[in-house]
């Protein structure tokens, strides 16, 4: 026998079921209040960041204002994964986690191209090797998002 009031996918019928259901729940929901409190730190530890910096005039050198974009996209990382999170908990359907997710990982391979340096690799082909894994990874992502 069905529960009518049971969340799609699951039995009524084994009370074991039920409270391994309701746990798993309860586990995603502590994730998301996670991930919504590290938001809210990186929120304020890059507005004390960009502080400082204008403070001591180093708010004009390009590498430290990348370093706010990436610090930036970090925390927009991490609002795609709460999301995500939050999908999983409301049952939403498969088409709009697996949009989360792409991007996700969108966000995730600009921010690496953004802050991609060659001269943080051992060798110019290193580099190469990284910039082209980068490219196809970001080109595969964005034909998913069209498609999907």
């Amino acid at each position: 026998m069905v529960d009518a009031d049971a969340p799609a996918g699951t039995t009524s019928e084994s009370p074991i079921a039920r409270v391994t259901e309701q746990f798993v729940t309860y586990v995603e929901l502590v994730a998301a209040a996670v991930f919504a409190l590290l938001f809210g730190i990186g929120v304020v530890d890059l507005i004390l960041q960009i502080g400082e910096a204008v403070l001591t005039g180093s708010i004009t050198d390009p590498l430290v204002v990348i370093g706010f974009i990436d610090t930036g996209l970090l925390l927009l990382i991490i609002v795609e994964i709460y999301q995500t999170v939050i999908a999983y908990t409301t049952k939403q359907g498969t088409a709009e986690i697996v949009r989360l997710v792409i991007y996700t990982g969108v966000i995730a391979m600009v921010r690496k191209a953004i802050v991609f340096r060659a001269s943080e690799y051992p060798t110019t082909g290193d580099a190469l090797a990284a910039a082209v894994a980068y490219t196809v990874l970001l080109l595969g992502l964005g034909v998913l998002l069209v498609v999907e």
